[in-house]
């Protein structure tokens, strides 16, 4: 099918749709019958795949019929609960995986921007990184010269840029794989939560460029968990839930459908929540929230504390490693509380950690709580934002005063128990 490229849009989704088959489990006492059996009807089941044949039960649909355009120059943001679809999204966008059912139109160079630091060589320094990641974006030799001073510029490192980025901070880290990618020239740019990673600053900073690249009439599909960079960088949203667009609109009414959609009953915490290099070595298997398992939207009174409490366990021994809990206001982070201080180590196996704070520094609504972990002064952390959500009623107990304070806490403070 074809299109005129000046009438076109810079994208356009048309019921696009992606199914996973799930594969069932072996159970035990499988018999060596039952294995030959299932190697001779391989190939049909296989066959069936293809065409489309396939037992309901036995599938996952990640995108169902989703439908939306983007304007060239439009920043759009897409925002959703874990598991609604947003990745899966962007894999099927750039390639990485086809699409089972639709049409996807993307008019123009497509840069993704979806892991920052993909492709750096722990051995090569910061320079010959630059040479190489830009060549695995897709940029020129020449074109990486050009831009390399600025690159550098941009992610603070001119003084350590000859040095190899295995000696590179986090922070270092981050900032060089974000200006590399930043400072392509795309049509269509895809962002994958890149700015969830990095200080304060360097998030103002990066915001600061999209800002540009938006600028610059080049069109930004932006997905985020953090709320108020959505609404900052996006003048449209769409709201995914289980694969389907439930929501789209301007930004700030995308936000309050996502905020109500969220405070409804949730699923619990679960490892799939958590993103990082040591995902797969600190497991939460619990958050509970003033005693009670944060599988909803809890509600706290202003006159209660709020103690939040993680269960988890590690599977090999960190020094200097903190878990922060961070409460969340329209996806801005209002304060962060650390379970120990400074330099502690965490010890293998079970541990709890616990982070308390008074309620009554939060005006009445709903909140989100986020859990991280990081290794001071290391590239080794895991996040999990959106984990739990709880609501501070307007309505206090008898015998309280209701003070006018402000939205964050002065007086929290943390604790950890092995």
């Amino acid at each position: 099918m074809t299109r005129d490229r000046a009438q076109a849009p810079a994208m356009q989704i048309e019921n696009l749709g992606k199914r996973y088959v799930l594969k069932a489990p072996q159970v035990a006492g499988y018999s060596f019958r039952e294995m030959v059996m299932d190697t001779v009807r391989a190939p049909v089941k296989r066959y069936k795949t293809l065409v489309g044949h396939v037992n309901e039960q036995d599938t996952f649909w990640a995108l169902k019929h989703l439908s939306f355009d983007i304007g060239r120059g439009e920043v759009v943001g897409v925002i959703g609960r874990n598991g609604a679809g947003k990745s899966t999204l962007l894999k099927v966008l750039t390639r990485i995986t086809p699409p089972t059912e639709g049409r996807a139109w993307i008019y123009g160079q497509v840069c993704s921007l979806l892991e920052v630091g993909t492709g750096f060589h722990p051995e090569l320094t910061g320079r010959d990184n630059v040479f190489l990641n830009g060549a695995i974006l897709g940029m020129s030799r020449s074109e990486i010269s050009r831009k390399f001073d600025d690159i550098v510029e941009f992610a603070e490192v001119n003084q350590f840029i000859d040095t190899p980025v295995k000696r590179y901070s986090n922070g270092m880290h981050v900032r060089l794989g974000f200006s590399v990618a930043a400072h392509l020239d795309p049509d269509v740019l895809l962002v994958d939560e890149v700015l969830a990673v990095g200080d304060k600053r360097f998030q103002e900073r990066s915001i600061g460029k999209l800002h540009d690249v938006a600028s610059s009439g080049r069109t930004v599909l932006y997905v985020s968990h953090n709320m108020g960079s959505i609404m900052e960088l996006c003048d449209r949203c769409i709201v995914l839930d289980r694969g389907r667009l439930i929501f789209e609109g301007p930004a700030e009414a995308a936000v309050r459908q996502y905020l109500d959609m969220m405070s409804e009953p949730g699923e619990g915490l679960h490892p799939g929540m958590f993103r990082g290099p040591l995902s797969d070595r600190v497991f939460f298997n619990e958050l509970r929230i003033n005693g009670k398992v944060a599988n909803g939207n809890m509600l706290i009174a202003p006159s209660d504390k709020i103690l939040i409490e993680c269960h988890g366990e590690s599977c090999v021994e960190l020094a200097d490693f903190n878990i922060f809990a961070s409460i969340y206001k329209d996806g801005l982070r209002l304060v962060s509380i650390q379970d120990a201080p400074a330099g502690t180590t965490l010890r293998a196996g079970r541990f709890t950690s616990e982070m308390e704070l008074a309620a009554y520094f939060l005006r009445p609504g709903i909140y989100t709580v986020g859990i991280d972990g990081q290794r001071m002064g290391q590239y080794q952390w895991l996040a999990g934002m959106d984990v739990a959500r709880f609501t501070v009623l307007e309505q206090w107990q008898e015998g309280y005063e209701e003070r006018d304070h402000g939205v964050i806490n002065s007086a929290s403070h943390g604790h950890r128990r092995q």
